[in-house]
C-alpha cells in the first residue's frame, strides 16, 4: 500500500487510514457500492442527468455495481474503474472495465485529454493520495470537461482517511474544492441536496462539487 501523500498545509497524517489492508482484500466480501440511501442515489442521478455529456466518453472512478447514471443517457463509451472485478462485472452500464486500486497505482491508464466527463461518487474519502489522483483526472479530461464529485455523510470508518472523518460535511466540500483547485480545476460549483422532511425513505444529504478543466 502506498504511503499517504503529504500535501502542503495539511497534517502529515491527514490522509492516513486506520485499516491499511489492501482495498482489493477489504472489498472482497463487500460490494464497494455507494452507502447512500435510495433518495440520495436518485439525487445524484438527477445531477448526472444535467451534467454528463450525452454521446461522450465518461469514466466512473472507484466504481462498483451501481453508478447512478440515467438509464436513458447514451454515451459513446462508459468506463468503470474500481477495485472489485465482480462489482464492475455486475454493473450493466459499463462498456469497458478496469480493475485498479488507486491507492496503490494512481496513474490512470488513459491518454491525455481523452475523457469527456469523470464521476467520483462516495470515493474521495478513501483516497490516500487524493491530489495525485485528481491531477491524473485533470490530465485525462478534455478541456472544458467536468469532474463531478459527490458524497453523503456515510462512509466506511475503517477505510476513510483521518482528515475526512475529522471534518464536518460542509468542511468536506471545502476540502474537495481545495484539492480540485490545486489539481488545476476552475469554475468550481458546490451544492447540496437535503432530504425533504416528508420522505421517510430519504435521509442522506448529498454533497456535490463540480470542477471543469479550463480551456487553453
Amino acid at each position: 500500500m502506498s504511503e499517504a501523500e503529504h500535501i502542503d498545509g495539511f497534517h502529515e497524517a491527514a490522509f492516513t487510514r486506520a485499516n491499511n489492508e489492501a482495498d482489493t482484500l477489504f472489498y472482497a466480501d463487500r460490494m464497494p457500492d455507494s452507502l447512500m440511501d435510495i433518495g440520495a442515489q436518485t439525487a445524484v442521478k438527477a445531477l448526472y442527468q444535467t451534467s454528463l455529456p450525452v454521446g461522450g466518453v465518461v469514466l466512473d472512478l472507484m466504481a462498483g455495481s451501481l453508478s447512478h447514471y440515467p438509464e436513458e443517457a447514451k454515451f459513446e463509451k462508459t468506463i468503470g474503474l474500481g477495485v472489485s472485478n465482480a462489482a464492475l462485472d455486475a454493473n450493466p452500464i459499463f462498456t469497458e472495465r478496469v480493475v485498479q486500486d488507486l491507492n496503490k497505482d494512481s496513474k490512470l491508464p488513459f491518454k491525455d485529454t481523452s475523457i469527456d466527463a469523470i464521476t467520483l461518487c462516495d470515493g474521495l474519502a478513501y483516497l490516500t493520495q487524493p491530489l495525485t489522483v485528481l491531477e491524473e483526472v485533470f490530465r485525462v479530461l478534455k478541456e472544458g470537461s467536468p469532474v463531478i464529485v459527490t458524497f453523503s455523510d456515510q462512509f466506511f470508518p475503517q477505510k476513510a482517511v483521518a482528515l475526512w472523518q475529522a471534518l464536518e460535511p460542509d468542511e468536506r466540500s471545502r476540502l474537495v474544492s481545495i484539492l480540485l483547485n490545486r489539481a488545476g480545476f476552475g469554475e468550481l460549483d458546490t451544492g447540496e441536496v437535503v432530504p425533504p422532511e416528508d420522505l421517510t425513505g430519504w435521509k442522506d444529504t448529498v454533497h456535490a462539487v463540480i470542477g471543469r478543466k479550463p480551456r487553453a
